[in-house]
């Protein structure tokens, strides 16, 4: 309990000593700089107080460190009123044991470092989605393993969940369908709770809710289920029967984001990952949206 008591005194007074230094580094603005002459560095507490909407009492107990636990709103407040940087805004939240809401992205962009890496990383089939499953980015391999191709697809349905719902093409694409679906549905739904205000999102549920009934039962489930790695077995049209291992990786930079590798499980499917390699493989060019 003493120990607990020491750990729980020193976050406190980390999160006053930062969010201190974060309130001195700011140049203060004309409106707040015209009120008086400056003899300190950065904003005072009343400016900050006033940004974001809390009392000055307040600011100055944070600061103190004299426990207080902040509520996710009060926190967001501070870290726009501070201007902090996402891994500030990240280590704030941490400091206060809270959980931040994610901040809103951009949709249907890979970073170019990414994109380059998807096709590095040929003759494995690879793609980038995001946090809707989305997919961003891919290269031949992974069109050829999907028989799909995907430049082909509109932006709206180049989605790996819907397409695996609602693409008739790929109905019996899956052997083992249904475990398949339930996990890709129980991952979507970790995202929906950690995303709420993601109106994207959210629509695509709605549709698929709508649009299909296997999605719509396996939803209510309410299975939740972050799937990193795992074990595929496909029905390829061309190349027969295959057995895939994934590994799903997020990079720091963007953590909203997966990178999607896919390797064969076993010597047979080695050769047929090959097979769908040299006839899927153009003129090396990058793939993206």
């Amino acid at each position: 309990m003493r120990v607990l008591r020491s750990l729980e005194f020193v976050e406190t007074r980390e999160l006053g000593a930062f969010l201190r230094t974060r309130r001195e580094r700011l140049a203060p603005s004309e409106e707040h700089g015209r009120r008086r002459a400056r003899r300190t560095p950065g904003l005072r507490r009343e400016e900050v107080a006033e940004l974001a909407g809390v009392s000055v009492d307040y600011v100055v107990r944070l600061e103190q460190g004299r426990g207080l636990r902040p509520s996710p709103e009060v926190l967001e407040a501070l870290a726009r009123a501070l201007r902090l940087t996402e891994d500030e805004r990240a280590y704030l939240f941490a400091l206060a044991e809270q959980r931040p809401a994610h901040p809103p992205r951009r949709a249907g962009r890979a970073p170019e470092s990414l994109a380059k890496l998807v096709n590095d990383l040929s003759p494995l089939p690879c793609m980038l989605v995001d946090h809707r499953f989305d997919i961003l980015a891919w290269n031949p391999e992974m069109a050829g393993l999907l028989m799909l191709d995907l430049a082909e697809v509109p932006a709206s349905r180049r989605n790996t969940m819907w397409l695996c719902m609602l693409e008739p093409g790929l109905r019996e694409f899956y052997m083992d369908r249904e475990r398949i679906v339930r996990e890709g549905i129980a991952d979507l739904r970790a995202a929906w709770a950690s995303y709420p205000d993601d109106r994207s999102l959210g629509s695509l549920i709605e549709e698929l809710t709508t649009s299909s009934a296997e999605f719509a039962r396996l939803w209510d489930r309410r299975d939740v289920k972050v799937n990193g790695r795992g074990r595929k077995r496909l029905r390829h049209t061309v190349v027969g029967p295959l057995t895939v291992d994934y590994e799903v990786l997020a990079p720091l930079q963007d953590l909203d984001q997966r990178l999607v590798i896919y390797r064969a499980a076993d010597p047979a499917s080695r050769i047929a990952l090959d097979e769908i390699a040299r006839t899927a493989r153009r003129p090396l060019e990058l793939t993206a949206p």
